[in-house]
């Protein structure tokens, strides 16, 4: 046998830590000798304590004892009682052994009693069987009659009866026997069938009954509601569903209403869709729409239950199929009145309270939820299919406008004038109208058409004015080969001028936006050069009038003293007179035109058929001849309203300093202020200016040409070319030909 400590380790650990704890308690007590007095003391104390605790520890074990005996006695009944039950179980069970015999005679005597029940549903049910097919004849009779709330209560009750006995042979398996039954029962499709078409005549007119005979309509709808419940109850059990199950006629009902809706109204023939026909069907629609929505609202809403939702079902079908009408209405080749009918009736008629805005469908009746009758894509291509019918039209009346004005330049009469007597035609007049009423037509629609018809507009008076001015340069070449046609060929380049500048002023009274009126780059120059090509055909008018004066300078004549210059003014004063007929801006500029035309000819007659002094004196006579000539033709312009700061002649005056210049020697200083005020003067026209004095050596030519290559000049900004546009005789070769000398 093992000792005790060998089996309680845990105890013999125990003892060894509380002796450890005792003289560690006791080694802190008596540390000191004094204490040791109370040596007595401190060992009953602990006496004491331990009876204390050996009498609870002792209560402790008797009370866990007096349990586990208790628990013992309770284990010992329980499996007592757990013997004697196998023993009964047992003994049942040789019991149901011995009764199992018994148990199949009651089985025969089972079915025999659910055969029983059945024959006996069966007798009950037989006197309704073999009166279905007068049942049949009665319902018959009512639906004719339209008495349809008792011929549906019947179809009902025939239906049920049908059903229970199908219901009856599928749980039993009897597939075969279904066939008879639907044999005789094969009346009630034919029943079914009569009632539904019956339903649906009265659904499609249910507009006019619910004004006229609502009652009949109610019925209808009474009769529908039923129905579903039936199909609601078979769906939800879920175990037979009988044939024609379900029936889905609540569905049925709105499709019949929508396809009454999308009826006939809804299919235009062809010629409808063009032109004013167009106009009578959008507001025969319009008023049909208005009128059976308001029925619908105040009438068909009382007679069909509250989750029909009917008004809201209406109103999506009649959109929907607006939104398809529409749409097989712009599959034709609509012209631009029709697109215009349909883009207005579709994004302003049909929300305006002249329709679906209607004071007496609000505030029941709301499209704003449902999709736009025209996609923003089926917009866009609308109107860009109007811009281009509106661009052809357009195209086709300018063109109109064109030819008119065109015959107008050939007529033996002034064109007509303004209350200032200014030269003017209607094209301007025209054009403008035309693009303008355009324009605005457009705002009435959208903010987009009328941006497009507003940069068509542009575009077209862009090439109408390139058409214009091609037409100017026809008339202008036929009158080249006869001056005398047109008469009043410079009056009518007047008249185009002032239309020109109306055009340019009217142009930015187009833009749809009031802040922004910029006239466009590409139209301006369209303007400006139109302006320039009238205004070059006449110029080119005066110089024609001027050149066989001008063949005249220089010569010994003009140079003693004539008229010449005196017949130019007289040619120029009648021109400005014609002139005067223009308005402002242009009359100032083609007096500037003038005068640079007519200070050009004189240098060029100057330079081209020179004039070499051979004296002083000569000299002299030249520079009095040109001084009195630039002042005689500077008053003129300036008596004509030309200042000075804008006249060309004072190149003439600048061209006399360097020929009176008494000191050759001083030519290359001026020469450098000519060619600095005057840029584009090139060495070849200087040293005809040299020629022209006659008396510059060679050295003098050489110092003059090489300070102005060592100074070349360049073209400021805004600067008048003069020099440029005349060329000079090539001077001749430095070596001796046969016909002269060697200078």
């Amino acid at each position: 046998a093992s000792s005790p400590d060998e089996e309680w380790p845990e105890a013999e650990k125990a003892e060894k830590l509380a002796r450890g704890a005792a003289l560690k308690w006791a080694s802190g007590v008596f540390y000191r000798p004094e204490k040791l007095e109370g040596l007595g003391h401190y060992r009953r104390r602990e006496t004491q304590r331990n009876s204390s605790i050996q009498s609870r520890l002792k209560s402790t074990v008797q009370s866990y004892l007096e349990g586990v005996s208790a628990g013992l006695e309770q284990l010992r009944s329980a499996a007592q009682e757990v013997q004697s039950v196998c023993q009964e179980l047992g003994a049942a069970r040789w019991a149901l052994l011995d009764s199992a015999d018994h148990f199949q005679g009651l089985q025969q005597m089972r079915e025999l009693m659910e055969e029983h029940v059945q024959l006996a549903s069966v007798v009950q049910v037989l006197p309704q069987i073999f009166s279905v097919h007068e049942v049949f004849s009665h319902i018959l009779q009512l639906l004719r009659g339209q008495h349809l709330l008792e011929a549906h209560v019947e179809l009902m009750v025939v239906e049920q009866l049908r059903d229970d006995i199908l219901s009856q042979l599928h749980l039993r398996g009897l597939s075969s026997a279904q066939a008879t039954v639907l044999s005789y029962f094969s009346g009630l499709q034919e029943l079914n069938e009569s009632l539904a078409k019956q339903l649906w005549d009265i659904v499609g007119s249910s507009l006019r009954l619910v004004r006229e005979d609502p009652v009949l309509f109610v019925t209808a709808v009474r009769i529908i509601e039923r129905e579903e419940k039936i199909d609601d109850t078979l769906l939800l059990e879920a175990t037979f569903l009988p044939p024609g199950r379900p029936k889905g006629w609540r569905q049925k009902f709105y499709q019949v209403l929508q396809d009454t809706i999308t009826g006939g109204r809804f299919q235009a023939p062809r010629m409808d869709a063009e032109g004013p026909g167009l106009a009578k069907h959008l507001a025969a629609l319009q008023k049909d729409i208005v009128s059976e929505l308001c029925v619908v609202k105040d009438l068909m809403v009382q007679c069909v239950p509250a989750h029909y939702n009917i008004l809201s079902v209406c109103t999506a079908t009649y959109h929907q199929a607006l939104t398809s009408h529409l749409q097989d209405i712009l599959r034709e080749d609509l012209d631009k009145q029709g697109l215009f009918l349909l883009l207005e009736w579709a994004l302003r008629v049909y929300h305006s309270p002249e329709m679906m805005g209607h004071p007496d469908l609000l505030p029941e009746v709301d499209v704003s939820a449902l999709d736009p009758l025209m996609s923003s894509e089926l917009v866009d291509q609308t109107e860009k299919r109007y811009v281009m019918k509106v661009k052809a039209s357009v195209f086709e009346w300018m063109q109109r406008t064109l030819e008119v004005e065109f015959k107008e330049w050939f007529r033996e009469e002034e064109p007509e004038t303004d209350h200032q007597g200014f030269f003017q035609s209607a094209l301007p007049a025209i054009v403008m109208q035309m693009l303008n009423e355009n324009i605005q037509v457009a705002s009435l629609i959208t903010d987009s058409l009328q941006q497009k018809i507003y940069n068509m507009a542009l575009e077209e008076l862009e090439a109408f004015l390139g058409r214009l001015r091609e037409a100017l340069v026809q008339c202008g070449k036929e009158h080249q080969q006869d001056r005398a046609v047109p008469k009043f060929y410079i009056s009518h380049l007047l008249a185009v001028l002032n239309n020109n500048l109306a055009l340019s002023d009217s142009v930015s009274s187009l833009h749809p936006d009031t802040a922004c009126r910029e006239v466009p780059a590409s139209l301006q120059a369209a303007l400006d050069r139109m302006q320039k090509k009238a205004t070059q055909l006449l110029l080119e008018e005066l110089l024609l009038d001027l050149q066989p004066l001008c063949l005249q300078l220089p010569s010994r004549k003009w140079l003693s003293g004539s008229q010449l210059v005196g017949s130019m003014c007289e040619v120029i004063d009648k021109y400005a007179k014609d002139f005067s007929r223009v308005r402002k801006p242009v009359f100032t500029l083609l007096l500037a035109e003038s005068e640079l035309l007519v200070a050009s000819q004189y240098l060029r007659a100057l330079l081209q058929r020179k004039m070499v002094c051979k004296s002083r004196e000569e000299r002299g006579q030249l520079c009095q001849r040109l001084l009195q000539d630039a002042t005689q033709l500077r008053e003129l312009f300036c008596g004509l309203g030309l200042e000075r700061g804008q006249q060309s002649l004072e190149a003439v005056f600048a061209l006399r300093e360097l020929i009176c210049l008494k000191d050759p020697a001083l030519l290359s200083l001026e020469v450098l202020g000519f060619v600095n005020k005057y840029p584009d003067v090139s060495d070849e026209h200087v040293s005809t200016l040299l020629d022209i004095r006659g008396d510059v050596s060679k050295e003098v030519r050489h110092v003059v040409l090489e300070m102005m290559a060592q100074h070349p000049q360049v073209l400021p900004e805004g600067y008048r070319p003069i020099f440029s546009t005349i060329l000079v005789p090539v001077p001749e070769l430095p070596f001796c030909l046969r016909k002269g000398k060697c200078a």
